[in-house]
């Protein structure tokens, strides 16, 4: 089969390497330096249960309108941009979207699917979400740096066939599994997201060093919980993901004691991303200005509001680190100081 993959980032290039392994002919669209890398090298994936490196030679190419129209089909597009690019990408691919064509969107936060749907009403969206952490090593060069994941689909409307995806993948090497609620799938994705996320990001520590830190714990599971509340007040049911009960983890976090709760996420989160520092401190460290908090965080914050809760955790986490992204506020006055966040929070007007 024929796969576009758009926006191959980590992600991306992580669907593409498996499916290109297993045979299938995928074109790559991405900034000049990878599709360069990857045109004169092949796009090389590490990591997972094989040991050792694993080299394919898909095409790449920065725009679409570098391709001759007889390449311009495909069984399946796969959207894998960042949240906040998803309605400029969309309208890139607007001019190849048929009737009924499978777009496959695969991205961390909630609204991703409603935004392409604005622009891409006539294609068939399959919402998805990735339970494995992959690195980037230099353009064109990804390290899977978990196992226990996998690949998590959800149909957004009526009448998609799933059973054939959920095969094809999993014969590309990825534990597929299916929900036939997209939005609960999302949200409990979403959960996880927010994990020692936006914190390490403001204040440059590590996941385990917030957990490590009482007050910051207390910061995290705040947070968390307010987002569960905005889930119940959804009515979205909470779903576990292969080898991720996240029930389980909702239950523990609204009635076991700090001290052993901490040591148990942090071994959840050592399990979920190895050694990998999380998503909004490595789009902070590489200068991005735009974060994808307003997708994890702000989403929070947005659904609260509209269904007359409150969540000022969340509220003060996503304006803190949109101003710190931006240039509003000095990264260096949160870095390494947590005692800064903790004062701030407690400043937040409930």
């Amino acid at each position: 089969m024929r796969f576009l993959i758009f926006g191959a980032g980590a992600i991306g290039s992580l669907l593409g390497s498996r499916l290109a392994q297993a045979g299938h002919d995928v074109i790559l669209v991405g900034r000049p330096g990878y599709v360069r890398a990857v045109q004169e090298r092949g796009l090389i994936l590490e990591g997972g249960k094989a040991p050792g490196r694993h080299t394919v030679y898909p095409s790449a190419v920065v725009s679409l309108t570098d391709l001759p129209p007889r390449q311009c089909h495909w069984d399946m597009m796969i959207f894998t941009v960042k949240v906040y690019d998803t309605q400029e990408a969309a309208q890139e691919l607007l001019p190849y979207v048929s009737k009924g064509m499978p777009l496959l969107i695969v991205q961390n936060g909630v609204g991703g699917e409603e935004l392409a749907q604005q622009v891409l009403k006539e294609a068939a969206i399959i919402s998805g979400v990735l339970t494995l952490s992959v690195s980037v090593l230099a353009p064109g060069h990804i390290r899977l740096e978990t196992t226990r994941g996998g690949l998590n689909l959800a149909p957004t409307q009526e009448g998609i066939d799933m059973d054939q995806w959920i095969t094809l993948f999993s014969s590309a090497g990825l534990k597929t599994a299916a929900y036939p609620n997209y939005r609960a799938m999302k949200w409990s994705k979403l959960l996880l997201n927010i994990l020692a996320n936006a914190i390490p990001a403001i204040l440059g520590m590590t996941p385990g060093a917030v957990f490590a830190h009482p007050a910051l714990f207390a910061i995290e599971r705040a947070a968390f919980l307010e987002a569960c509340e905005v889930m119940q007040a959804m009515r979205l049911p909470v779903v576990s993901f292969p080898r991720y009960p996240v029930p389980l983890l909702v239950w523990a976090m609204r009635y076991v004691p700090a001290f052993l709760l901490r040591p148990f996420l942090m071994r959840l989160v050592a399990s979920g991303r190895g050694e990998k520092m999380p998503s909004l401190y490595l789009d902070l460290a590489g200068g991005r200005q735009r974060s994808e908090v307003s997708y994890l965080n702000g989403a929070v914050v947005t659904h609260a509001q509209r269904l007359g809760l409150d969540a000022p955790v969340n509220r003060t986490l996503c304006g803190l680190l949109t101003r710190i992204a931006n240039g509003q506020v000095p990264w260096e006055e949160f870095r390494g100081q947590p005692q800064q966040l903790v004062r701030r929070m407690r400043d937040a007007k409930p």
